[in-house]
């Protein structure tokens, strides 16, 4: 047995890791809609998107770099939109 296999995910890892994703995808996505109405004061849209930040590491700890590469420049660029940031 080489080191790979040894390491390999089982398919119970894998699965849990496919429903984790799901449900990110998920809370980033009714997020990201919820901000779009741009019925939310900006301090609540502000805190939306930090609780969605806090839901991606509760469903992924230690991966802040990863969250902060991949989906807070949608939230900003959204944010930005929606609130005519400078």
């Amino acid at each position: 047995m080489n080191a790979h296999e040894k390491h390999a995910p089982t398919p119970e890892a894998i699965a849990d890791e496919n429903r984790r994703m799901r449900r990110l995808r998920l809370v980033v996505q009714l997020a990201l809609e919820v901000i779009a109405q741009g019925e939310l004061p900006y301090e609540e849209a502000s805190d939306l998107a930090t609780a969605t930040r806090r839901v991606a590491l509760q469903l992924f700890p230690g991966k802040e770099q990863t969250y902060d590469l991949i989906y807070r420049p949608k939230f900003q660029r959204l944010m930005s939109e929606v609130y005519r940031l400078q």
